[in-house]
């Protein structure tokens, strides 16, 4: 080849917090010695890994069992990815180049992406239990100012106490120590919490606290409707590093339909002045949208409009409320979703943002790295609800199975729900799938409530494996554009 190799390489971003607990990855990245010691071992292909062309010659690699890392590659670099069919050592490959640093950086950055491994290495999954991060939903309130038309609450004036909050806070960093989390995540929820802002700060100032006195990292975000934001509230949530979620279904009409209020007006105006708000309080909201069949064909509309500010979005599908046949009348078919998905990823490329998008970008998919179970739910994930019962997920808000007063309500969720979300490895229709480790199977509760089981694929399966090829060569493409400066 008579040009160096090129490897441009994107490493995962933070997950987005929405509302449900984030999937914990079971692939690390790599770690090297000194460069003179990598070229002591012989190296190989990653086991399973997914390839397509982009433009000019140029191609994407991306690791199915991996760190989440993207790579796309020149066709000098491709060439010289394709040598590893045979395990091998570096030098043998680089042979009498004259541009030895080129060829050390490229192999470097494919063996960072997990993209090639030392022979005979092992690949390095996390037990079902191995969870770093425990979440917490806190419903701060059953009140809420909106009426959206997929709701699983049902609501009323009742709120969280002081009392309550402190107790939940208690209940939730004892299990963070009983159960050696390093941090914990909080979830200020509804309802629409806004509505509850006194309590908020009161239980925020003492999960503050109790994080510090007990060495735990705490995070936490409000989920908001985003018609009630006060710039009291704003510069909070600003000064205290609260990150804050907007629920936002589309563009005027569109949204209003799906999300009114409880007199039946729009509320999009609302929300549209609450995000420019944000911005300027030094807040950068991410927005969730719900696609249901009605919103599904005007998403690139809303990812424009996303785009457009500035802010990161996550598109989650429509989950039925329960098992009523009349329930799934929401959810929009496998055509709806694919075409307004691909016309949403149309305006991405044609607008790529310097920021990585896609790790949770795609409903209970993550491409932050492999991982097995959807959520945490079952597992790492605490649903409090504003009497102090617990519950593991927040659409089973209304079947509590522990309490905040229990010695250990997390063991007790655990116990109960040993069949709920079970690992994508054992489920029908995922274990032999090359996706599988990027959906985890899709919600559990989707599935259960749609199927009758946990132990199948989920019902938007045919959906992933559609549009997944497509998410990559978005970032595929988001890395050519921007090349080294990539963010």
């Amino acid at each position: 080849m008579g040009y160096p190799p090129q490897v441009w390489i994107s490493h995962s971003a933070q997950l987005l917090t929405g509302d449900c607990a984030c999937p914990v990855s079971t692939a690390s990245s790599a770690v090297f010695a000194a460069p003179g010691q990598l070229y002591a071992d012989t190296w190989q292909h990653a086991p399973v890994t997914f390839q397509r062309d982009l433009v000019d010659g140029w191609s994407l690699l991306f690791n199915l069992t991996g760190n989440g890392a993207v790579a796309v590659l020149n066709p000098t670099a491709q060439h010289f990815f394709d040598s590893f069919a045979i395990p091998q050592r570096p030098p043998a490959v680089q042979g009498a180049s004259s541009d030895g640093a080129a060829w050390q950086d490229a192999f470097t950055a494919l063996a960072a992406a997990g993209l090639l491994q030392p022979a005979n290495s092992q690949t390095e999954t996390l037990s079902p239990n191995a969870y770093a991060t425990l979440s917490a939903w806190l419903h701060l309130t059953n009140q809420c100012n909106l009426r959206c038309t997929y709701c699983y609450l049902d609501k009323n004036h009742e709120h969280m106490s002081p009392a309550i909050g402190a107790a939940a806070v208690e209940a939730i960093f004892r299990a963070a120590r009983l159960h050696d989390f390093q941090t914990v995540s909080l979830k200020y929820a509804g309802g629409e919490a806004a509505l509850n802002f006194s309590v908020l700060r009161l239980i925020h100032e003492e999960a503050l606290q109790r994080a510090a006195a007990d060495g735990i990292l705490l995070q936490a975000t409000l989920l908001s409707n985003g018609t009630v934001l006060s710039p009291r509230l704003l510069d909070y949530l600003h000064t205290h590093h609260i990150g804050l979620m907007v629920s936002l279904d589309g563009i005027e009409a569109v949204h209003d339909q799906q999300r009114p209020t409880v007199g039946a007006q729009g509320s999009f105006a609302q929300v549209d002045q609450s995000l420019d708000r944000a911005l300027a309080h030094g807040v950068s909201p991410h927005l969730s949208i719900t696609v249901t069949v009605e919103n599904a064909e005007f998403l690139a509309e809303t990812v424009q409009y996303a785009l457009d500010k500035g802010l990161r979005f996550n598109l989650n599908f429509y989950r039925d409320q329960d098992q009523r046949q009349q329930s799934s009348a929401l959810r929009a078919s496998y055509a709806q979703l694919t075409q307004g998905l691909l016309a949403a990823f149309d305006i991405v490329a044609q607008k790529l943002p310097n920021m990585r998008l896609i790790d949770s970008m795609i409903d209970r998919s993550a491409f932050h790295g492999a991982h097995e179970h959807a959520c945490g739910a079952g597992h790492s994930y605490l649903v409090i609800d504003h009497h102090g019962h617990v519950a593991r997920c927040q659409m089973e808000i209304e079947k509590p199975i522990s309490s905040v007063f229990a010695a250990d309500p997390l063991h007790t969720l655990r116990t109960h729900s040993h069949a709920f979300n079970l690992p994508s490895s054992v489920k029908e229709g995922c274990r032999s799938c090359e996706w599988q480790p990027w959906c985890a199977g899709g919600c559990p509760v989707l599935t259960l409530r749609a199927t009758g089981r946990t132990d199948v694929q989920s019902p938007y399966c045919n959906v992933y494996k559609a549009i997944f090829p497509e998410l990559l060569k978005l970032e595929g493409l988001r890395l050519l554009k921007y090349g080294q400066n990539a963010l």
